[in-house]
């Protein structure tokens, strides 16, 4: 017979296990931010090492009963352990502990859980949850029995459990069904901007990095940030002014952890999506965080995961308020800026990272000199109108002498508004790296 399982649990054991292979190992400090990020108060931590897990109960049977004197000690009802476990391993725990078990992937699920607001986040934490629990349905009740057969029982019938697994395979498929209708609306969106030449910069990087505190730095906006992990969940898209650049679409995207399960990945494709079709990532590291590049790292694979390894990278070291360290821009050996050191909650620095993502989205920009004909006073208008000009001389003969700068999808925009032909103005080089722009002005 299963004990009843408690509506909650808030007083919690904690167990982490150090194993001897690096990969395995996880993060005893991120486990109890963790833990309080989930609203649970941590009792105590218990602690061992093995060489590798107890295909029964994970830790053994020793530390089974140290737990569970631990449990008594601190009136504890729920134990958290710092790891994966299978469904057999946390239905062995619970019957023997007669508590409530959840593993590192049940409390990554519940943070997310709270955390959600939007209609989709809560779709995608809703399928990841129900995915994790289709296959740890266990009876955490006793006043139902399991039908039985015999004379006069026997025919159709589901068994409690059989009647669980078939709901939820059903809200299984309805969710996926929303959530394609979803990808399909914001694919739709991604192809609209596309069409505009509308660049994308997507912020990434561990959570709890300062990537939604910056966010609301660059756009004046008011996105829920504190110093906790996944402080935020649901992508924000925000509209951004680059100066030489233009407008921007700005997205904040959720942060990533250390042995992100692999069910979340898969569950939050979507909108992790926003990253793999940006124009430019910038990787918001945090800067005063000795485990530093192990984060790098972890956000690196799970960039790799979704398929956004290649998109172009700017990296941002955050919070160097707290390392009395100076902002700057460190470039590569062509001048290309690859990393800017700022604080987000102090606005240090802040204006590097505009000039340093003006300079990475600079490639969308049109430098040239041209000569104007008397008759193209239109487009001599225009683009003083558009602050393009950045030098204007007249030769003897009447024609306009321009030094121009300024984004292509605007001077594009310009010549097919004034029926002017674009090969006519840019290189053949310009004109292959703007195919959409090009083919209008060409109409």
């Amino acid at each position: 017979m299963f004990f009843e399982r408690p509506d909650a649990g808030e007083t919690a054991v904690l167990v982490h296990v150090d194993f001897q292979d690096e990969q395995e190992r996880e993060d005893p400090g991120e486990f109890l931010e963790l833990v309080r990020s989930a609203g649970a108060e941590p009792a105590t931590l218990l602690q061992g090492s093995r060489r590798k897990p107890d295909p029964r109960t994970f830790i053994g049977s020793g530390k089974v009963e140290e737990l569970r004197e631990l449990l008594a000690v601190h009136h504890a009802e729920l134990v958290i352990f710092n790891h994966a476990l299978s469904p057999s391993q946390e239905r062995n725990l619970e019957r023997s502990l007669k508590c409530r078990v959840l593993d590192r992937t049940g409390l990554i699920l519940d943070i997310f859980a709270q955390r959600a607001r939007t209609h989709e986040g809560k779709l995608q934490v809703e399928l990841a949850q129900l995915e994790y629990m289709s296959t740890r349905l266990v009876r955490g009740w006793t006043h139902l029995e399991r039908q039985k057969g015999g004379i006069g029982l026997r025919g159709p019938g589901e068994t409690q459990l059989e009647t669980d697994r078939r709901l939820l395979r059903a809200r299984i498929k309805a969710i996926h069904k929303r959530l394609d209708k979803v990808r399909s609306q914001r694919e739709q969106n991604r192809r609209a901007r596309s069409r505009a030449e509308i660049p994308s910069v997507s912020l990434v990087g561990y959570t709890n990095a300062g990537k939604s505190t910056l966010f609301n730095a660059l756009t004046s906006s008011e996105v829920y940030a504190a110093n906790q992990l996944f402080a935020t969940l649901d992508p924000t898209l925000r509209r951004l002014e680059i100066a030489d650049v233009g407008p921007v679409v700005l997205a904040d995207t959720v942060g990533f952890i250390r042995h992100l399960p692999h069910k979340l990945v898969e569950a939050f494709q979507a909108t992790l999506q926003e990253a793999a079709e940006a124009s430019l990532l910038v990787h918001v590291i945090d800067a005063a965080d000795p485990d530093r590049e192990l984060n790098i790292g972890e956000v690196e694979g799970v960039l790799g995961e979704i398929g956004a390894d290649e998109v172009p990278c700017l990296r941002v070291m955050n919070k160097i308020d707290l390392l009395d360290s100076a902002p700057r821009i460190e470039r590569d050996g062509s001048g290309v800026p690859e990393v800017v050191w700022l604080s987000a909650q102090q606005g240090l620095g802040l204006d590097l990272l505009a000039e340093a993502l003006s300079e990475r989205l600079a490639e969308n920009v049109i430098e040239a000199r041209l000569t104007l004909a008397p008759k193209q006073g239109r487009l001599r208008a225009g683009l003083h109108e558009l602050g393009a000009v950045r030098e204007e001389t007249f030769d003897d003969e009447g024609h306009t002498l321009l030094s121009v700068r300024l984004p292509r999808r605007d001077f594009m925009q310009l010549l097919a508004r004034l029926g002017e032909k674009a090969e006519d103005y840019l290189s053949p080089e310009d004109m292959d790296t703007s195919p959409v722009w090009a083919d209008e002005a060409r109409r």
